[in-house]
């Protein structure tokens, strides 16, 4: 026996015996894997699509245009990288410390499914810093969790790969063909001459990208008794991409990047009219942003000890001036025929409480 088999914590096994340990086959495969599918997304590469960062700056944007009440700690700044850790990461992590420290890697200790612990890192120049915390010492926002892994969040790119995935194929495959095919070159047809000087032609037009790439001689329709220029013709090299239905596939796997990131697909629309602008931009502020808002909210409210109100809508709200003109004059006729009615306040809160009209 060597002299590490003393510091062996179990005795060397004999030669034929059997060794087994306590491994979960594909564990380790599994745990790597998703925890690479958790920093750079499902589809590596998906999110560095115009259409990705595009709905990455509208969420960016929304956020850092809130109002918010109760905190000096959310200022624009951290509002925008939440907003973007949101959208490529399904969640966002910050160290409460005089300031809200955003976190890049994070490991969670739970309870309940509740997080307990944290064991976080913070970017440095020259290097990152690690530190162990307590939960209420760290401000977590998530969305998209499931009843699995309630502690984490997943991302819109996540939830809808398969559409990440095509629009990632698509724009790949439109870029390959613009930067490889020989768009607009041609097969132009010549008498033959000598192999000197038809060599000497084929070198000086090959690789021109929409020129003459190949010429081809005519001694084989010579030699065949065929007349030297009987059906010939240019012939192009450019690939018909419109029977490929490239334009179509690129805009149904736009489309549905975009409604997964609840941005309606008329506000990029080419011939989108101004109401449809107006209306998207409530749909993105009412439905999408609002709610994560308020979740930003209750999670600051909770960690910061003091109540935490963030407001996206009324900041968002597309000013259409006549419109707005038109429902106010509505309200005061509204509230002048309420008073020659005679009606008191509760009856008219409760009106209005009908028609959903809050505060």
């Amino acid at each position: 026996m060597g002299l590490m088999s003393f510091f062996r914590r179990n005795p060397v096994p004999a030669r034929n015996e059997v060794e087994t340990r306590a491994v979960a086959m594909g564990y380790t495969a599994d745990l790597v894997a998703a925890r690479h599918e958790w920093l750079s997304g499902r589809s590596n590469v998906a999110e560095l699509t115009a259409t990705v960062q595009s709905c990455v700056f509208l969420w960016e944007s929304g956020f850092t245009l809130a109002d918010v009440k109760g905190t000096d700690m959310l200022d624009r700044r951290t509002l925008a990288m939440m907003a973007r850790a949101l959208a490529l990461r399904g969640e966002a992590v910050f160290l409460i410390r005089d300031r809200l420290v955003p976190v890049t890697d994070w490991d969670v200790k739970t309870l309940h499914g509740e997080p307990r612990a944290y064991r976080v890192s913070v970017s440095e120049i020259g290097g990152g810093t690690s530190q162990t915390v307590l939960a209420g010492e760290v401000l977590h926002v998530r969305i998209g969790s499931s009843a699995v892994t309630p502690w984490a969040g997943t991302a819109p790119l996540h939830r809808a790969s398969l559409s990440a995935e095509l629009l990632q194929e698509v724009e790949g495959a439109l870029r390959d063909v613009y930067r490889d095919a020989p768009l607009g070159s041609q097969i132009v047809p010549l008498p033959e001459g000598s192999s000197e000087d038809m060599a000497a032609m084929r070198s000086a037009f090959r690789g021109r990208r929409g020129a003459t790439l190949v010429i081809e001689g005519v001694a084989q329709q010579v030699a065949a008794g065929m007349h030297p220029q009987l059906g010939q013709r240019p012939e192009g090299l450019t690939p018909d991409l419109q029977r490929a239905m490239t334009t179509e596939t690129l805009e149904a796997a736009r489309d549905a990047i975009l409604m997964s990131y609840g941005v309606l697909p008329g506000l990029l629309n080419r011939s989108t009219t101004g109401p449809m602008v107006r209306e998207a931009q409530r749909h993105l502020a009412q439905l999408v942003l609002q709610p994560m808002a308020m979740l930003v909210a209750d999670e600051a409210t909770a960690k910061l000890g003091q109540p935490v109100k963030l407001d996206v809508v009324r900041p968002m709200q597309a000013f259409d001036h006549g419109g707005k003109a038109r429902a106010f004059g509505a309200m005061l006729q509204a509230y002048a025929t309420a008073k020659e009615a005679g009606l008191d306040g509760t009856t008219l809160q409760d009106a209005l409480q009908f028609v959903d009209w809050q505060d």
